[in-house]
């Protein structure tokens, strides 16, 4: 492989060499380097650093997460950033997952039930002769198709001795895998993965109080997150906002409210859009009743997961709301990678109507 250009990390002094044609974060993977991402298509804006020296392109998607005010203060995308030159980046590193090998293995269904009209459960075991796979509570798999397509799922559960791997499955309509899944699926069948992916991990380096706020499935890697920190006994505050458009779309609600009663240390708050479907629960967008009890977010961590479209609302209003960036852990995971393609193609100006 032809090496020409090297990245340095300024906060650590690191460097990795970057081949022709590679992002930033393919070089750093490669390399060994945990670089902080999520949907790897330029959007979500989770792999955003600051560009100190240097020159790079975007020749696969435009940096559709950065606005004209993040572009003119040299911030990159590092997922679609090709550099031009050597660069000098101010980034965040995850090196609680530089150690996590990434790899495929077969997976067995044992467990298939609705969770609510329209989500569906599935528990997986490695299935005979494979090694369970090594993972941080909050990552994600790629479930991988016959015809060479992906689909990302967050993990529901933290790591477990057997290797058991739970995920919460919205049915989509129009969507083929997730109408197969719903559909056709059945305990005993294979599918095949590849993780663990992404940097939405437990940050445990601070005594600062936590913020968790779920839209919708987003609940599935904030349970294993939570989860994670109620068992290692924290007595660090935390706050779950959990926001959906019905009360039945709030489909652990139990859980959550089981954690409240028994926490002293944790409070729980279901936020629900559609008036008419409450069930008597709080109304509203659930980052919105997030920043009106909690104004002033500069003392606190705080960790998202959900849609597209909450994320990029509640992103620029928690940093307004004095949250450091740094602070901000987020996934943005709802869209498969060839869907995402047509998402960027349409925000290009070519308008495709087939999602």
């Amino acid at each position: 492989m032809h090496l020409v250009f090297t990245v340095t990390l300024k906060s650590s002094d690191r460097q990795f060499s970057v081949a022709a044609g590679e992002t930033v974060l393919e070089a750093a993977q490669r390399a060994g380097v945990a670089l902080p991402y999520s949907c790897r298509a330029g959007v979500c804006g989770s792999c955003k650093a600051t560009l100190l020296q240097g020159h790079c392109e975007y020749p696969r998607n435009p940096p559709l997460a950065l606005s004209a005010s993040a572009l003119a203060h040299h911030a990159v995308l590092l997922c679609q950033a090709v550099p031009s030159s050597d660069l000098l980046l101010e980034a965040r590193e995850v090196t609680s997952v530089e150690d996590i090998a990434r790899r495929q293995l077969g997976m067995v269904v044992t467990d298939k039930w609705p969770l609510a009209p329209d989500v569906i459960g599935l528990r997986l075991l490695p299935a005979h002769g494979e090694r369970r796979l090594n993972r941080l509570p909050g990552q994600y798999v790629d479930v991988l198709l016959e015809d060479g397509k992906r689909r990302p799922f967050s993990i529901a559960n933290g790591p477990q001795a057997d290797g058991m791997i739970e995920l919460h499955v919205r049915h989509v309509t129009g969507g083929g895998f997730t109408s197969w899944v719903y559909d056709t699926l059945k305990v005993g069948d294979h599918l095949r993965i590849e993780g663990p992916l992404g940097t939405f991990v437990p940050r445990e380096d601070s005594e600062r109080p936590m913020l968790f706020m779920a839209g919708g499935t987003g609940f599935a890697p904030v349970k294993a997150i939570v989860e994670h920190f109620i068992a290692l006994g924290t007595r660090r505050p935390m706050q779950l906002y959990w926001g959906a458009r019905t009360a039945a779309d709030l489909y652990l609600r139990p859980l959550a409210e089981r954690w409240a009663r028994e926490l002293p240390n944790l409070q729980f708050n279901a936020v629900v859009s559609d008036p008419d479907q409450s069930a008597g629960l709080r109304i509203g967008l659930v980052h919105e009743a997030l920043l009106a009890d909690q104004p002033d977010l500069s003392g606190h961590d705080l960790y998202m997961s959900g849609p597209p479209a909450m994320i990029d609302a509640a992103h620029p209003l928690f940093l307004d709301a004095g949250l450091p960036e740094e602070r901000l852990y987020y996934d943005s995971f709802e869209y498969a990678p060839d869907v995402l393609a047509q998402i960027i193609a349409g925000r290009a100006g070519i308008h495709d109507r087939s999602l």
